[in-house]
Order: structure tokens, then C-alpha cells, then sequence
């Protein structure tokens, strides 16, 4: 995965964000092997999707997910896909494709 460092982007709140598939971070950002993992899980998603339909289902899912309970970015499904597996180092080799719907109904707090 290329690992892109810019100043000022993504915002503080996140470690890093892929775009289609480059891994962006600041410069000082520490990236560890779980990271990016998480973010080769969504390049992975990204890629069953053919790329943009993913960016418009994660931006429609996170506006439905803002008026349900809970914080909407830990409940998107792509997130808990990506987050409930970044330390199985093996995932994407057993990974089915579009794995993620299978998180559609969880949600978190």
C-alpha cells in the first residue's frame, strides 16, 4: 500500500484515510502494521465496489447512520468490517467479497 504524507490532512481525529487505495496521513503519524491492514480491508471493499459506488455508499450510510443511535462513523459498516478485523493479519485471504453487509445491522452503543 503507498503511504502518502501531507500536512494539514486528514483532520486530527483521524489516524490516516484511504483514497482509492493510498493510505493518507500526516507526517508524524505513526503507522502501524494493524492500520494498515484496517485500510487494505477498505481497498478491498473499495474494489468490489468499482471504487466510486463504495465512496457514495459510505457517504449515504454515514448520513442515514447520523440519526440513528450511537456515533455514525464507528457504526458504518465498512468501519466495523475494517475495525472488528485490522489485527487478523490473514482476513483478506479468507475474506469473502462484500463481507461488510454482514455488519449492516450491528451497531455499537
Amino acid at each position: 500500500m503507498k503511504i502518502l504524507r501531507m500536512r494539514g490532512f486528514p483532520p486530527k481525529r483521524f489516524a490516516a484515510i484511504n483514497l482509492f487505495g493510498v493510505l493518507v496521513c500526516r507526517p508524524k503519524e505513526v503507522i502501524t502494521p494493524s492500520l494498515v491492514n484496517h485500510e487494505r480491508i477498505h481497498t478491498a471493499q473499495m474494489l468490489e465496489m468499482a471504487v466510486v459506488p463504495y465512496y457514495i455508499w459510505y457517504v449515504v450510510e454515514w448520513v442515514v447512520r447520523l440519526f440513528m443511535r450511537g456515533n455514525a462513523y464507528e457504526n458504518l459498516s465498512f468501519e466495523r468490517e475494517a475495525y472488528s478485523n485490522m489485527y487478523d493479519f490473514d482476513y483478506l485471504k479468507k475474506r469473502r467479497h462484500y463481507a461488510w453487509l454482514r455488519y449492516m445491522r450491528k451497531v455499537r452503543g
